[in-house]
């Protein structure tokens, strides 16, 4: 019995050392990432923000100065209400475009791979390129101006009025579209076939299927798909900056086009303390919908 025990003992021994030799070749591998990371993003980071409680000529401290300036500038509430109203439209209208896409293609077309890779296109043209076609598209001497000019109806300047908020939404939509597609699909091709062949024998229809069986097991992909929409939707800055410039229309006037201006007029007060207050707005959003859904799990 002694020796059993020993026996058991050695043998467990020898799993933690090997569990241990894994974990710090697993800490190995990411040092090198771990570096990069700290010395180009972590430390700059922290430099922005000891920058944004100082001045900018002579560095005096001048506290909250900074932020209350930000606060205050009427280019900061602009820039922060187009980009909130352009999260709030494009990505929930992303998602439900890119979830109809991906079960479409999934259940009738599920051998398809030449609408697949149609769908995933717009990923691999640049974006000099998406802009040119929709300078094309939509300039006041644009394609729809010229059809609309042929049915005898007046068009007008798309870029320069409010429908400039629309066309970027369509740009930005088109774009990614068949990224969340492929990630919807992960989490569609994951359910087993067997749970829907169940279900159909039981009468249960498409529909009851797809509310009872397929929303219930895409909440992890929800989550990873909504969250990478999220930060994608920050990026749109390159897309809006070619389509219209430094000053676009009002509407498209995003906080990537205040943060551009306020660095060229090496404004670094102002931008560094909107950096950071950008960072933990963020920071709390996201670290709130994982919370939620670790609690709703």
């Amino acid at each position: 019995m002694l020796m059993k025990l020993r026996e058991i003992s050695r043998r467990r021994w020898i799993l933690t050392c090997q569990n241990r030799r894994k974990m710090w070749k697993g800490y190995l591998f990411l040092f090198p990432s771990l570096l990069g990371t700290g010395g180009f993003v972590f430390l700059p980071f922290l430099d922005v923000v000891r920058r944004s409680f100082l001045r900018a000529a002579g560095n005096g401290f001048v506290g909250l100065d900074n932020y209350r300036a930000v606060l205050g500038n009427e280019a900061f509430h602009l820039a922060v209400k187009n980009t909130a109203a352009f999260m709030a439209v494009c990505v929930p209208l992303l998602l439900l475009l890119s979830l109809g896409t991906a079960v479409f293609l999934e259940q009738a077309l599920r051998k398809s791979r030449l609408f697949k890779t149609g769908f995933l296109l717009p990923m691999a043209i640049p974006a000099a390129s998406v802009v040119v076609f929709f300078q094309l598209v939509f300039d006041r001497s644009g394609w729809i101006n010229g059809l609309l000019g042929g049915l005898g109806m007046e068009g007008r300047d798309w870029l320069a009025s409010d429908s400039a908020f629309w066309v970027l939404t369509v740009c930005y939509i088109w774009k990614n579209l068949g990224y969340d597609m492929i990630l919807w699909l992960a989490g569609l091709y994951a359910i087993p076939r067997e749970q829907y062949e169940a279900a159909k024998v039981q009468g249960a229809g498409r529909m009851a299927c797809f509310r009872f069986i397929t929303l219930p097991q895409l909440k992890e992909t929800a989550f990873v798909t909504a969250l990478l929409s999220f930060i994608n939707a920050f990026r749109v800055f390159r897309e809006a900056y070619l389509i219209a410039g430094e000053y676009p229309h009002e509407s498209i006037y995003m906080l990537q086009h205040l943060f551009n201006n306020w660095f060229t007029n090496l404004d670094i007060q102002k931008m560094t303390a909107a950096a950071v207050m950008l960072v933990v707005l963020i920071g709390g959003i996201l670290i709130g919908n994982e919370i939620y859904a670790k609690h709703r799990g």
